[in-house]
């Protein structure tokens, strides 16, 4: 394994020599086999498309149609997407792939993806909680009141969304690894750089570099060699070996298309990643009146949930501070709350990974039911100004603040679906600022009032989710 690596080298299979084992020699995961032993064995004429299956398998023909035959591997994909009603060559060859992957298992690749992934969100998230830690400071050392002082968040929302809207394109020029580690770098330096702001506007500016950065490391999601390519280079880091090639892939998805190899561009690769925004591109996100619904609730729920998670959150510190109006909560005791309401909304993540594969639950209750309390609990947070009260609602609220959706988007369009939510997810943050300094001049309480009733909103628009991804393999 290379210790350093050119991050503007696409990779090759004949990069990871040794890897390649032919799919009839191939040992193949355990539960693999398990699933398509008991699909092949539940089997009948009408799970298959005539055309391209001549007859189903029967006992004469079980090594025909084994795990380790081209023939199996097609009957497992046809059923996998008999029910999704989503068949074409993509679909096909993108099953292809996901099976493959599982066959290699969870590994060293798979674990240093979701650190590396799990700083990138953390990051994000990060920078949010401080820039609120921050605003009382700004205030007591530049002088901004405690409303307008709220406009620091505003400049880092309008970086996010810049950022986001950038590096998704630059990702494509410079390649996804280098744009990727380039926004941690920005969102390191500038946040640096924060720490010695000397004016009030000067540190609005560099927060909003810093969101620049952050806006960038979670926008980052491939032509058929590549995507092979790939599969070989997670079996390689991995020590393991796999069994996809593009054979492999045609004969199940069919030929792959000739593409221009000539280099697109910077004019080009621009115009593309616009064309993902294009008509063309959106009219599959309601291709059925189930899919433009749930596409519909979708970008609802991200917009209000985009708003209505800052209006609380992102202020948290003033309110915990400026609670009682006769004598402002030492800011000990405001650091103090703000930590453990951040430690108790660890668990939340991890009590929602195990309820979205409950039956009866699933991801859809699962979302629904913790917006709706999350409702509540913001509600609750202004009954009383005593700060071990507003703590115990605080820590209840940031255990079931949750959101899982962008899966149940078909794949090829599912960066444009995806990218539409977030783009008003982010809109939604930018005004939530604007929200709080107006409303909250006018009464100090409503801006907690609005998140409420976003969340409740959310709530009802998540009731209504006609998708449930439980179980289901993502494309």
């Amino acid at each position: 394994m290379p210790i350093f690596i050119n991050p503007f080298k696409k990779a090759d299979v004949s990069d990871f020599e040794g890897v390649y084992v032919p799919l009839a020699d191939f040992q193949r995961h355990h539960s693999a086999v398990a699933t398509h032993e008991a699909q092949k064995n539940s089997l009948n004429k009408d799970h298959f498309d005539e055309k391209k299956l001549e007859s189903p398998p029967d006992a004469g023909s079980s090594n025909s149609y084994s795990a380790n035959t081209i023939e199996g591997l097609r009957a497992e994909i046809e059923l996998d997407l008999a029910a999704s009603g989503h068949d074409s060559a993509y679909d096909l060859k993108s099953k292809v792939i996901n099976k493959a992957i599982t066959d290699i298992g969870m590994g060293t690749y798979q674990w240093q993806l979701f650190v590396l992934c799990g700083f990138g969100w953390l990051a994000d998230n990060m920078w949010l909680q401080g820039v609120a830690l921050t605003l009382p400071g700004l205030t007591s050392e530049f002088g901004p009141s405690e409303t307008n002082v709220r406009y620091t968040t505003c400049a880092t929302f309008i970086g996010l969304c810049l950022g986001a809207s950038f590096w998704g394109i630059a990702s494509d020029v410079i390649g996804r690894r280098l744009a990727f580690n380039a926004t941690l770098f920005l969102a390191g330096v500038f946040g640096l750089a924060v720490g010695g702001g000397n004016t009030w506007v000067g540190t609005c500016a560099l927060f909003a570099c810093v969101g620049v950065g952050v806006g960038g490391n979670v926008s980052f999601d491939s032509r058929q060699a590549e995507a092979v390519a790939t599969v070989h280079g997670i079996a390689y880091k991995n020590g393991k070996t796999t069994w996809l090639s593009e054979d492999v892939l045609n004969e199940i998805g069919g030929l792959a298309v000739v593409e221009d190899k000539q280099k697109l561009s910077r004019k080009e690769i621009v115009g593309r990643n616009l064309n993902k925004f294009s008509t063309e591109r959106i009219a599959p996100l309601f291709a059925t009146r189930k899919l433009g619904l749930m596409t519909i609730l979708i970008w609802f729920c991200w917009t209000t949930i985009g708003m209505g998670y800052p209006l609380f959150n992102a202020f948290l510190p003033q309110y915990l501070a400026n609670s009682n109006a006769e004598q402002p909560t030492a800011p000990s005791i405001v650091y103090r709350n703000y930590a453990i309401t951040s430690v108790v909304g660890v668990p939340g993540s991890i009590l929602a990974a195990y309820t979205v594969n409950v039956k009866y639950l699933g991801r859809k209750g699962t979302i629904a039911i913790s917006t709706l309390i999350t409702g509540i609990l913001v509600f609750c947070f202004t009954i009383s100004a005593d700060p071990d009260f507003q703590l115990i609602f605080t820590c209840l609220e940031a255990l079931f603040q949750n959101i899982i959706t962008p899966e149940v988007f078909p794949a090829p369009n599912r960066g444009t679906g995806t990218g539409i939510a977030s783009c008003l997810n982010r809109i939604a943050g930018l005004c939530a600022p604007i929200v709080a300094v107006n409303a909250g001049q006018a009464n100090p309480k409503a801006p907690i009032y609005a998140c409420g009733g976003l969340f409740l909103a959310a709530f009802v628009a998540m009731c209504f989710f006609p998708i449930e991804t439980r179980d289901q393999q993502s494309l």
